[in-house]
């Protein structure tokens, strides 16, 4: 049965956490309360986000977590594929929860930076339909399409063509 509370999937979560525990013994790693605290916030999240905007919310919430710890567990769950990591321009990374994640991809603002996911199913019959026709098996796909936003852009609120 799922379990999800304010969006925050607790069985989504364990099996995450089972996941990372099997990651960090099969590579002798140490399996440390700070470690398992990242995991968390990152599952509590629905949005992208960076690495300093996780160290910084993790401070306001009174984790002891140093910036070191921070950056260095999101490689760690990259390297398990548990979260995805984005450079969406601007050279700017950002990441997101990526286990039990459905297939989706992006819209990136040039000007603000604004990241909007979608899916479309069109794209999934393009990739078993390529897959196909050219005898590959497709693992996972990344489709971000960069424009600008129309009408609401965040970088240009608040401001007047006065």
């Amino acid at each position: 049965m799922e379990v999800s509370v304010g969006g925050f999937n607790e069985q989504l979560f364990s099996e995450a956490q089972d996941i990372f525990t099997e990651y960090m013994e099969s590579n002798n790693l140490r399996k440390t309360p700070e470690r398992f605290a990242i995991l968390e916030e990152i599952y509590k999240r629905t949005d992208h986000f960076d690495a300093e905007a996780l160290f910084i919310h993790m401070k306001t919430q009174e984790y002891r977590v140093s910036r070191a710890t921070v950056y260095n567990t999101l490689e760690l769950l990259v390297a398990c594929d548990l979260i995805a990591k984005h450079q969406f321009g601007k050279n700017v990374t950002q990441y997101e929860k990526s286990y039990g994640s459905k297939q989706h991809d992006h819209l990136i603002c040039e000007d603000c930076g604004k990241v909007v996911e979608f899916c479309d199913p069109r794209i999934q019959q393009i990739k078993n339909m390529m897959g196909e026709m050219l005898n590959f098996e497709i693992t996972h796909h990344n489709l971000d399409l960069y424009g600008k936003c129309k009408g609401a852009c965040e970088k240009t609120r608040g401001t007047s063509d006065n």
